[in-house]
C-alpha cells in the first residue's frame, strides 16, 4: 500500500458516494502515509455521513463496493472501528491529523498514539514492526503511550483480552523500548508506570 494507492481509492469512492463524509483511517494504509510502507492488500477506516442513518449507511456500503471493484484495493471500514476489538480506542474520533479532502470526502488520519492501541492488541510480527516504526518516526513521547494505553486497559471491560494487553504492552516497553526513545529510556520503570496507572499496581 502506498500514497498513490491511497489517494486513488478515496478519490473514488468520493465520486461513488458523492455526499459529504468523514474518514479516519488506520491500519497499514496510516502507517504508509506516516513514512513507513509494507505489502499491505487492504484499507482501515471509519467513515461517517454527514446525515446518518441506516438507508443512508447501505449507501456508504454500495459506494465502497463500487470503489474495491474499480480499484482492486480490499476494503475494512465501519462507522465505529471502536467496534472492532475488546480494547476500546477510547474518543479516538477526537483525536484525528488532517490529511487531504477528495471532493466532499476528507479524510483524516487516526493520531498515531490511540493507533498503537489496535497494534498492542493484535500484536502480531507486522504490527509490532509498524507500531515501532511509526512511534520512533513519529517521535511520539513514551510518557504519553502508557498513559493513553492504561487508560483504554481501565475502560475496557474486563476479559482475557486485558490481560493480553498488558502483557503485550510490557514486552512491548521492555524490548522495543531503547530502540525507540534512546539508550536512557527505562523500562521497567516505564512498565511500573503503565501498570500503576492501569490501577494494576
Amino acid at each position: 500500500m502506498n500514497q498513490r494507492q491511497i489517494d486513488r481509492f478515496f478519490r473514488v469512492l468520493a465520486r461513488e458516494l458523492d455526499e459529504s463524509a468523514t474518514v479516519i483511517l488506520t491500519g497499514a494504509a496510516a502507517a504508509a502515509l506516516w513514512g513507513h510502507v509494507r505489502p499491505s492488500v487492504d484499507i482501515d477506516f471509519a467513515i461517517r455521513l454527514a446525515r446518518r442513518g441506516q438507508a443512508r449507511w447501505r449507501k456508504i456500503e454500495e459506494a465502497v463496493d463500487r470503489t474495491v471493484k474499480l480499484t482492486g484495493i480490499q476494503a475494512n471500514y465501519a462507522e465505529d472501528i471502536d467496534r472492532w476489538g475488546p480494547i476500546t480506542l477510547l474518543d479516538y474520533w477526537r483525536h484525528t491529523l488532517p490529511y487531504r479532502r477528495f471532493g466532499r470526502l476528507n479524510v483524516c488520519l487516526l493520531d498515531p498514539a490511540y493507533w498503537s492501541i489496535g497494534k498492542i492488541s493484535r500484536y502480531l510480527d507486522p504490527d509490532v514492526h509498524d507500531l515501532a516504526t511509526v512511534l520512533k518516526h513519529r517521535h511520539i513521547p513514551a510518557t504519553r503511550l502508557v498513559h493513553l494505553w492504561a487508560r483504554a486497559l481501565r475502560k475496557s471491560p474486563p476479559s482475557m483480552a486485558c490481560l493480553q494487553f498488558r502483557k503485550q504492552g510490557e514486552h512491548f516497553l521492555g524490548t522495543y523500548g531503547r530502540t525507540i526513545w534512546g539508550r536512557r529510556f527505562d523500562p521497567e520503570q516505564a512498565i511500573r508506570h503503565f501498570l500503576r496507572e492501569a490501577g494494576l499496581a
